[in-house]
């Protein structure tokens, strides 16, 4: 449900925290602190009023907000119950239905790092594949407790961030997403290749995982991209372009078999706010990409 920024204004203190509930994980005081520096101009006032509270909040409570996390990782056809949104983005990050041997080396993490620093491991996991989340747990588990203590706020205002962009309409919105796109040019005949299908896949963390299957459209394009309005994780990633079935359908596969079928480009990943532009210029001999704008 999505709230506009004049409603929330308008609201009484109760009303804030009853809207924004879920933003921050279990701590409606974050709301309540923030409610109090009504009216916001913009999202991003909001969001900043909201980020105060957090980093101006005693010690022992920026613990306990972490504490209000649930570790990272769940076992297939488990049933561990979790808020909402934490169980949103662990099914986004392909963190809900986990094969017992990685599920195991999730659940050693969490139980490490819980031991070293007394509160869970706690990362915005919708600016991260399933790789880079692993090195993360274990670049942080060598951490200093003060350092992953900031670490792990910073984190929570970066999840915080994302659930309010989804929830508040107004001007002034959190400019917290990046965007992958690609276009597929036919070189042999001059023009878009219209009807190839497109396969995303994130690599590196187990078995390659399908992120988006689509077609381009007559202008060779994907339509909203491949991921849009949100971060793109930080990963390495595959785009499977099929385009022998293109070639065939134009009269000229390039022999049988055809010398093109499916090309495989594989790309890095570094900047989940960043914009991404992977497209591909080929013949039935012949292909070429870049990173567009």
């Amino acid at each position: 449900m999505t709230v506009s920024l004049d409603d929330l204004n308008a609201l009484d203190a109760e009303g804030v925290v009853a809207a924004l509930d879920g933003v921050y994980e279990h701590a409606p005081w974050v709301a309540w602190e923030a409610a109090a520096r009504r009216p916001f101009a913009t999202v991003a006032a909001l969001f900043a009023a909201l980020e105060a509270a957090v980093l101006g909040a005693h010690e022992e409570t920026r613990r306990r907000l972490l504490i209000n996390h649930p570790p990272l990782g769940r076992r297939k056809g488990g049933s561990v119950p979790v808020a909402e949104a934490s169980a949103s983005e662990h099914a986004g990050a392909g963190l809900d239905d986990l094969e017992a041997q990685e599920f195991d080396r999730y659940a050693a993490l969490n139980a490490a790092y819980q031991s070293r620093f007394g509160f869970p491991f706690v990362l915005c996991i919708r600016r991260h594949g399933k790789a880079s989340i692993l090195r993360q747990f274990e670049r942080r588990l060598d951490g200093a407790p003060a350092e992953e203590l900031a670490t792990g706020i910073a984190e929570v205002n970066r999840i915080a961030a994302l659930r309010l962009a989804e929830r508040m309409t107004g001007p002034g919105p959190l400019a917290r997403h990046g965007r992958l796109s690609t276009h597929v040019l036919d070189t042999a005949a001059g023009r878009p290749a219209a009807g190839v299908r497109i396969e995303l896949m994130e690599l590196g963390a187990g078995a390659p995982r399908l992120i988006a299957d689509a077609v381009t459209n007559a202008d060779g394009r994907v339509e909203g991209g491949l991921i849009a309005g949100r971060p793109v994780p930080i990963a390495t990633y595959e785009l499977l372009f099929h385009v022998g079935a293109h070639f065939r359908a134009s009269g000229d596969g390039g022999g049988d078999p055809a010398f093109l079928d499916v090309i495989p480009v594989r790309f890095g990943v570094s900047e989940p706010e960043g914009t991404y532009h992977v497209p591909l210029t080929v013949s039935p001999f012949a292909y070429a990409t870049y990173r567009g704008s």
